[in-house]
């Protein structure tokens, strides 16, 4: 069983910057895509960022192309998601995601686990 756990949240003013981090354990997190996903108040989750199992390849959401970039240190066994020029509308929880497969996914259905979340709050 792979536990996630993520860290990093907080409250920043818009234009900032928060950088998450995600804990995995387990022995497959380097055969394992990741993602984070978000959810605001009253609205659906929704995706963020993926990574495959190499770090090879990644994908955005394209609310925040170009602002965030997702990473992950194997050898530490965790992902990361640094946020630039933050926005209000950023304000949500956020969620770490693995998958068994090591492919890129942004549909949450593809994930089989998830952290407890961490919330991010951005004030304008």
């Amino acid at each position: 069983q792979v536990q996630l756990v993520e860290s990093g949240g907080g409250l920043v003013q818009a234009g900032g910057s928060l950088r998450l981090s995600c804990a995995a354990s387990g022995r497959t997190f380097s055969s394992s895509a990741m993602g984070w996903f978000r959810q605001a108040p009253g609205k659906e989750r929704e995706f963020v960022a993926t990574i495959s199992a190499s770090g090879s390849s990644t994908y955005y959401a394209d609310s925040v192309k170009g602002r965030f970039t997702i990473s992950r240190d194997n050898a530490k066994n965790t992902a990361n998601l640094q946020m630039n020029s933050l926005k209000p509308e950023d304000t949500a929880v956020y969620y770490c995601a693995g998958r068994r497969r090591p492919f890129v996914s942004y549909a949450g259905r593809d994930y089989d686990y998830w952290g407890q979340g961490t919330q991010v709050t951005v004030s304008s």
